[in-house]
């Protein structure tokens, strides 16, 4: 299924390119998907049509300095000079309005995978009564002394060259390193799957694979040290679903135990409905794996189930 690509002006100055794949069956919900770094909304439509046939109106927007999306005060690879933290999230919540405005009645799960996810769970504690479900993929939340030494070297970076150009030594600590986790490989890029022709598909991508920013990668540590906090996880309600997922082999969440443990977080929390899912063999990106179509399979039933209770009467089609 197409979805074209629209423009919406969000309050924060910002033109967001966006996608809808609408419910292609009785609409039981809205997902509002936040896609990782490097990358842009348009690699989900597989997983988008796919949540779209078994009833969810799906939404994903470019964030800034990604995509179809544009700003004047920032580049791409870049969140924005000043703020992004705020902006990205101030984004995201114009987007579920607008999908909530266009579907209202239904509720409203949402899904980030990787910088997404941190996106996600961070926009969740900061607006935790827009959500009905919450799913984060492949996200690390537990950086510890490494993300602490990025950090430091992102703050001298952005004290001798600014904070608008590349960072090439955060590219090669983060990618690069994970790159180098995989053995035997034909690419850079191959600690995203073992699917050879998902991983080419990202290569020629001419907005895939940028080096992000200095602000961006400052952006980034941000969100991953606060989202696990336990001031921010008290945020969340106790009850809200939340699906956790994470791959066995992918090296940028410690081959799934940043996933595990912040699962744990959320349980020792009181969070009563946490559901961790750890992909034998799977790579980074669990949706342009080997296998991912059991891995949506199982999301949609988690998301059918987990709304199932707050499902209410919305506008037919």
């Amino acid at each position: 299924m197409f979805a074209q690509v629209r423009t919406l002006q969000s309050p924060t100055g910002a033109t967001l390119g966006w996608r809808h794949w609408p419910a292609s069956e009785a609409p039981q919900g809205i997902l509002l998907i936040s896609h990782g770094l490097a990358e842009h909304s348009g690699r989900y439509a597989r997983f988008a049509e796919a949540m779209a046939r078994h009833g969810f109106h799906v939404y994903a927007h470019d964030h800034r300095g990604h995509g179809e999306s544009r700003t004047s005060d920032a580049l791409l690879g870049q969140f924005a000079r000043h703020g992004g933290v705020e902006k990205v999230i101030a984004d995201l919540r114009m987007v579920r309005e607008m999908a909530v405005a266009n579907h209202p009645g239904l509720p409203v799960v949402l899904f980030g995978h990787s910088m997404g996810g941190l996106i996600a769970l961070n926009a969740a504690e900061t607006d935790p009564e827009l959500y009905d479900a919450l799913a984060v993929w492949n996200s690390n939340f537990r950086p510890g002394l490494a993300g602490r030494g990025a950090q430091a070297i992102l703050a001298i970076e952005r004290m001798l060259k600014g904070s608008d150009v590349p960072s090439p030594l955060l590219s090669k600590l983060t990618f690069g390193a994970w790159s180098k986790a995989i053995a035997v490989r034909k690419t850079d890029f191959d600690w995203l799957s073992r699917d050879a022709s998902e991983v080419a598909k990202y290569i020629a991508d001419p907005l895939c694979g940028f080096d992000a920013s200095v602000s961006l990668w400052i952006d980034v540590f941000a969100f991953a040290f606060a989202g696990a906090r336990t001031d921010r996880l008290a945020r969340l309600p106790a009850k809200l679903p939340v699906h956790l997922v994470g791959g066995s082999a992918d090296p940028s969440t410690v081959n799934g135990d940043a996933i595990r443990w912040l699962g744990q977080r959320m349980r020792a929390r009181g969070m009563a409905d946490v559901t961790v899912t750890i992909y034998p063999g799977m790579r980074h990106e669990t949706l342009n794996e080997i296998g991912r179509e059991t891995a949506t399979e199982d999301f949609a039933a988690w998301c059918l189930q987990a709304i199932g209770s707050k499902r209410r009467v919305g506008e037919r089609i």
